[in-house]
């Protein structure tokens, strides 16, 4: 039987649920935040600023309460976004696959007003009404245009609770449809001509897109939606450790989440992994000493979590538990090799040259071979 769950901020979620919401996943943290925060909170906030931003970059509270970082980057990044959900300016978190927008809004979304679930997901089919409204025609044909009959978008309900609402990929929405978004954020206003009214927004209400600036000639943002976005940009991890540590994380939540067993020494591996994706997605080696070419693929930090997410499956299901290199080979190939014609010559040359000479990587580079034949 399936788990149907009630979309109600603070609702108990069954234990099986694959993905909990961020608000249902860490409630305690959240409970505690907000338990110990005495600093002033914006109108229908759950937490101040700060205790939002401490909730997304972790810390210690004054009980002694850990609170895990969400986010792995600087700091100030993270304040911008805050503060400009603070304001009447929409916020825009743009940057390059994998570098945590979607992760980010979400935990934004659920610490300030503690539901992450008002969303409209951003595809070239979604409609007008996505982001405005809708009708139950049902109703519409039995009794007419009335407010029984209209059905209200994320975006409208969150300008009614006074919510902050989510638009994941802006970019990849018909630009007539983005531009729906221009008079809601000047104005704060949604008409609604059919009845002859319009919605206000009140007090706490808040919109946050995320974007991929690696989608830019998809649908990009007219220059008049665009003022009306204060843009963060969120930038890959500045180095290899902080790179390892935000993969380490992330690799351990979700193995917990699927019941998998934790890999005992496997950093060593998963620095391998990042080591890999960082050399070729910036054409150099990491001593400095050898360009390399780059594929096609944005080989960021969310593939290499998924890379060794399934290396962890592989050796905990038809391994000893231990992960090794032969538990991530077919992931890596899987994600450098996006265009077989080009990417296969790419990454050859970079095992020959790079991964075959490297010291202690003798193991990595026949499990690549193996794989790559």
């Amino acid at each position: 039987m399936p788990a149907f769950v009630e979309r109600t901020p603070g609702a108990e979620v069954p234990r099986q649920v694959l993905r909990p919401h961020a608000e249902h996943a860490f409630a305690a943290e959240l409970a505690s935040l907000a338990g110990q925060d005495d600093r002033p909170r914006p109108a229908r906030w759950r937490l101040s600023p700060w205790a939002v931003a401490t909730y997304l970059l972790g810390g210690t509270l004054p009980d002694g309460t850990v609170i895990t970082p969400k986010y792995v980057g600087p700091r100030r990044v993270v304040e911008v976004a805050v503060t400009t959900l603070a304001t009447d300016r929409a916020l825009l978190l743009l940057g390059v696959p994998g570098t945590a927008k979607t992760w980010v809004s979400e935990h934004l979304a659920a610490a300030v007003s503690g539901d992450s679930t008002l969303l409209v997901q951003g595809t070239a089919g979604t409609p007008e009404e996505a982001i405005r409204y809708g009708w139950n025609y049902a109703r519409l044909l039995a009794h007419g245009p009335g407010r029984d009959a209209l059905v209200p978008s994320p975006v409208m309900r969150a300008m009614t609770e006074g919510a902050t609402v989510r638009v994941e990929e802006l970019t990849r929405i018909p630009a007539d449809v983005q531009d729906s978004l221009i008079t809601l954020l000047s104005e704060k206003t949604l008409p609604i001509p059919e009845l002859g009214e319009e919605v206000q927004a009140v007090r706490g209400f808040n919109l946050i897109a995320t974007a991929n600036d690696r989608d830019r000639g998809v649908n990009d943002l007219s220059s008049a939606l665009r003022r009306r976005f204060n843009t963060v940009v969120l930038p890959l991890p500045e180095s290899a450790e902080a790179e390892v540590d935000i993969v380490t994380r992330r690799v351990d939540q979700i193995g917990r989440s699927l019941d998998l067993p934790s890999a005992p020494d496997g950093t060593d591996e998963i620095r391998r992994v990042v080591t890999v994706f960082r050399e070729l997605r910036d054409g150099l080696t990491s001593d400095g000493r050898t360009k390399v070419k780059s594929p096609s693929g944005p080989l960021s930090t969310a593939e290499a979590i998924s890379v060794v997410t399934g290396g962890l499956a592989l050796c905990a299901h038809f391994g000893d538990g231990v992960l090794r290199a032969g538990d991530l080979a077919a992931g890596v190939l899987g994600a450098v090799v996006r265009d077989p014609g080009t990417d296969r010559v790419v990454w050859q040359e970079y095992l020959e040259t790079v991964v075959r000479e490297r010291e202690g990587w003798q193991d990595f580079y026949r499990a690549c071979r193996e794989v790559t034949a």
